[in-house]
């Protein structure tokens, strides 16, 4: 019997399991999420208030910067995407990524105008952008097949669990500055920034533990080179997709409406660190059911939850109702962000999952604009035109989550378990 190669050794050693079905890249790319976003949230999840309270910005301009940033990392993520497939490489763009992210978050302490937010929120998108698909074609590449949707759901998981640490710091460190003061303060912010840049760099020190584990540890199956068309059942899903998304605008305006139905700045920095404990543990047993029960039905109930909770924010008229809509936005993301990644791999071999993942991450992305431009021109209006108000982003989000759940659940009736089976088939044509 012959020895196996040393990428085979390289290639196994990325699946053997190390804790309850998870796997060492696994693990470590978790950590490095978590690490990413106690920096993210410390940093940026308070963006909006500096433009607003401090610089003075318009909604309509907090739309523009945050649909033009997100629309940047789009082009980007469907760029290393498919370099990823080509290069038949995953890790060297995944730290790039990182690393360019990490770099942009220090000029946000000497932001002075809304033009130079918007340059550091480009540079951090692309960083991201640069990252994205790579990675999450890393994951499942490192994932075992049985649980893969765990595997996804945990690193959400890890993600969302650094959130609301960085969350639980952006709160103590609010307290400490200002109290419950009902707007922020510059010199606050600026701490914010200071104490962020540290998790961001440990982030990408800790990817160089991360292993190699991409389509160049095994032989390419005929058929199935990058430029193969992709299947018909991932080009439904990304229509669906596509149409969410259109709901899906900034989650400043989110932020916004819970200041404009009156809840301190103190107040909110504990009301998402609430979010993200839930996100926390709704995601990582939600990635574990879909591996059992399938995917689609999974995400369609997902969206479904999400258009009630935009509902209810716009009917919101007090402060004290966006607690329990914000525990139902997190169970909407726990149910479906993980578990749309997973169905991505189950819907497309490996040797094509970077130009995969960066399609699905460009169409989710590139409709982050025209969502948060019409958010915010909904809401404010503009020229002489007078904006329906701080309910109509919501309502309007309401009805395209509706839509796209009414979508998708009709066009995958026949595969809604769609989950382990299909990947099997995917893995062993």
């Amino acid at each position: 019997m012959p020895s196996p190669t040393a990428q085979e050794v390289e290639s196994s050693s990325q699946t053997a399991i190390l804790w309850k079905g998870l796997t060492r890249n696994v693990l470590l790319l978790g950590l490095v999420s978590l690490l990413t976003d106690v920096s993210s949230e410390m940093s940026l999840t308070f963006l909006p208030f500096f433009l607003a309270n401090v610089l003075g910005a318009k909604t309509a301009v907090i739309g523009l910067i945050e649909g033009v940033a997100d629309s940047a990392a789009s082009l980007t993520r469907l760029l290393s995407g498919w370099l990823s497939d080509v290069w038949r490489v995953r890790k060297g763009l995944v730290v790039v990524g990182y690393a360019l992210s990490a770099l942009s978050k220090p000029f946000l302490y000497v932001s002075n105008s809304w033009a130079t937010v918007l340059g550091v929120r480009f540079a951090d998108r692309v960083g991201k952008g640069i990252r994205t698909s790579p990675r999450d074609a890393l994951l499942a590449a490192s994932a075992p097949l049985a649980s893969r949707g765990l595997s996804f759901g945990f690193h959400r998981g890890a993600d969302t669990a650094g959130a609301f640490l960085g969350l639980v710091g952006v709160a103590l460190i609010v307290y400490l500055s200002e109290g419950g003061a009902p707007r922020l303060e510059a010199h606050t912010f600026r701490r914010l920034v200071l104490v962020a840049i540290i998790p961001a760099f440990l982030a990408v020190a800790a990817l160089w533990r991360v292993k190699e584990s991409s389509p160049q540890a095994r032989p390419r199956r005929a058929g199935r080179q990058p430029g193969t068309p992709l299947s018909r059942r991932f080009k439904v899903f990304l229509l669906a997709a596509g149409l969410f998304s259109l709901a899906n605008s900034s989650d400043a305006f989110l932020l916004l409406r819970t200041q404009d139905l009156g809840l301190s700045v103190f107040g909110i920095a504990l009301l998402l660190a609430g979010f993200n404990l839930t996100y926390t543990l709704v995601s990582t047993l939600s990635g574990s059911y879909s591996d059992r029960v399938g995917r689609p039905a999974l995400i369609s109930a997902g969206w479904l939850v999400y258009a009630l909770t935009y509902l209810g924010f716009a009917l919101a008229r007090s402060s004290w109702q966006v607690w329990p809509l914000f525990g139902l936005y997190a169970v909407y993301y726990g149910m479906a962000e993980g578990t749309a990644r997973a169905l991505v791999a189950d819907l497309v071999p490996d040797e094509q999952r970077g130009t995969a993942y960066g399609l699905y991450n460009t169409v989710v992305g590139l409709t982050a604009l025209p969502a948060s431009l019409l958010a915010g021109l909904v809401w404010q209006g503009i020229g002489g035109w007078a904006g329906w108000g701080p309910s109509a982003p919501f309502y309007l989000g309401a009805a395209f989550a509706g839509a796209a759940a009414m979508l998708f659940t009709w066009s995958m009736r026949g595969f809604l378990r769609l989950g382990v089976v299909a990947a099997a088939a995917q893995e062993n044509p």
